[in-house]
């Protein structure tokens, strides 16, 4: 899916994927975790990141201290280097990356880094966490950013609905 696109039905959508995300924390279903996983797999099974890769084109990771530990030992680089060179504090006090598109994004949407990426982003878009209806809000902002976020908020709502 074109990302202009999937933006442009995010935003459309944004309100009945509110209501539905809401009401999933009013009364989630008991199978909910596993209704979100099942999702999630057939989504991510027709869907290829690395056509995309908006994420790491148009956002950036919280970087943790135990990311910064492991990307700067694989590296080679003193942490404090790695910091200094690739990461700024934002206004939460946290870590994150100076510039987007994210540095270690090659021109194949590959990752250079992928084996020790940040834990954000191997968790991305966290269409598969348990209570999903506790990051409501960010499963939204990842409607507008992620084609898979989208698509699977889509797939989830239809078939609770048909349940």
């Amino acid at each position: 899916m074109d990302i202009l696109e999937n933006q442009k039905l995010a935003r459309l959508k944004a309100k009945d994927h509110k209501k539905f995300l809401d009401g999933l924390k009013r009364k989630p279903p008991k199978d909910l975790d596993y209704r979100v996983q099942e999702v999630h797999d057939e989504v991510f099974a027709q869907i290829d990141c690395l056509s995309c890769a908006n994420c790491c084109k148009t956002t950036g990771p919280l970087f943790s201290t135990k990311d910064i530990q492991r990307i700067s030992k694989h590296l080679r680089m003193k942490e404090s280097d790695f910091e200094a060179k690739f990461l700024r504090i934002d206004e939460d006090e946290d870590h994150v990356l100076k510039t987007v598109p994210c540095h270690f994004l090659a021109p194949d949407n590959s990752c250079t880094i992928y084996e020790v990426r940040p834990k954000a982003c191997r968790e991305y878009p966290h269409t598969d966490r348990k209570k999903i209806y506790q990051i409501n809000d960010l499963t939204l902002q990842n409607t507008l950013i992620c084609p898979a976020a989208f698509a699977f908020v889509e797939k989830l709502s239809s078939k609770l609905k048909k349940s």
